[in-house]
């Protein structure tokens, strides 16, 4: 099941992208320019800059979110976003005889592929359990030839094994990490994640990141979304064609987010 939590983000936000802001533009030094600023002026100032499309200053400010119950296949689209920094559960070191995985909705609902799914689920994990334990025998035995000891062997045999086992492991397999990203990559991650058009998964961890980020600073988010919340659907042809409803959800999703 998702899980996303803001772990930290920086202090006064909307008053540091402000400062930054400001300073391009004016002779005080920057002890008066912050003195000058406070949450409605920062706020006023934020939005002015949102209407004008000045985006690098909000380079300035970084939000860090934990995320828990995620697909491999959602970490290969996320980290495609590369003005950002990544921490991810490693395979490698992390042995998952009992993993747990993330079942499409439309498998879910579907009785027959649901219960197809299980079992490719279960099968992969046997197979995993067994390549594991095939591999960490032969691990065992090699490296005591080489004059280990039995138990420095096994500690050892044990992430060699893993190591090559994982291969097994399917898209679905969950995931944990810890993602930070500014201001500017935010607002491009809601861009093209919170698109209907975008894969399921992803839109949903898009959405609850937008519904953390949003109460902290609102001038900052006022505007965050797929694309047609701020201006014309950049799809073309592949246009879901229902701008308006998307507006409405996001205008929506802010004020709940405000009153959560």
């Amino acid at each position: 099941m998702l899980r996303v939590m803001l772990i930290a983000h920086t202090p006064e936000p909307e008053k540091v992208v402000a400062a930054a802001a400001k300073l391009c533009y004016s002779s005080a030094g920057v002890e008066d320019l912050l003195a000058g600023l406070t949450p409605e002026k920062s706020r006023e100032f934020v939005e002015k800059l949102a209407k004008l499309g000045h985006e690098s200053p909000t380079e300035h400010v970084s939000f860090t979110f934990a995320i828990e119950g995620v697909s491999r296949s959602l970490l290969a689209q996320i980290t495609r976003h590369r003005i950002a920094s990544y921490s991810v559960q490693s395979q490698r070191y992390v042995r998952l005889d009992e993993f747990e995985y993330v079942t499409p909705p439309a498998i879910g609902e579907d009785e027959q592929a649901f219960a197809a799914f299980r079992q490719a689920m279960d099968q992969q994990g046997e197979e995993y359990r067994r390549i594991a334990a095939l591999l960490k025998d032969g691990h065992i035995r090699r490296l005591m030839q080489q004059g280990l000891s039995e138990k420095e062997a096994a500690r050892k045999a044990e992430k060699l094994a893993i190591e090559d086992a994982r291969f097994v492991l399917p898209n679905a397999c969950d995931t944990k990490m810890i993602v930070t990203m500014n201001a500017r990559s935010l607002h491009n991650f809601f861009r093209h994640r919170c698109c209907s058009r975008a894969q399921w998964e992803i839109r949903a961890l898009a959405e609850e990141m937008l519904r953390r980020v949003y109460p902290i600073a609102p001038a900052l988010f006022a505007m965050a979304g797929p694309a047609c919340v701020k201006g014309p659907c950049p799809e073309g042809a592949m246009s879901c064609g229902e701008a308006a409803a998307m507006r409405e959800k996001y205008a929506t999703l802010k004020k709940e987010a405000l009153a959560r």
